[in-house]
């Protein structure tokens, strides 16, 4: 039962994923934003878009909710790996 609940957040969180990508893209070409906003933004579009979503998955609000973070989290993340190309290491020696 536990498996079958974690799998189903998984799966809705990455299609949520894809989506929260877009529309974090959008808000951050719309609006000025500081770069360091960006991952808290891209978590309130995902519990945001995870609550309004009730009419697709018979996940609970806290289990939505749990999707629309993780989604909005990972889609901030996919978009800095995809598209932002840092050269360089961590450490200064």
């Amino acid at each position: 039962m536990q498996n079958e609940v974690f799998q189903n957040v998984l799966t809705f969180a990455s299609t949520l994923s894809v989506i929260i990508m877009a529309l974090v893209q959008l808000i951050k070409n719309t609006w000025p934003i500081p770069k360091n906003y960006v991952p808290m933004v891209g978590v309130i579009v995902g519990l945001l878009i995870g609550a309004a979503a009730y009419p697709f998955t018979e996940l609970t609000l806290v289990l939505r909710l749990w999707s629309g973070g993780l989604a909005g989290l990972s889609a901030t993340g996919l978009f800095e790996l995809a598209f932002n190309k840092r050269e360089g290491t961590t450490k200064n020696n």
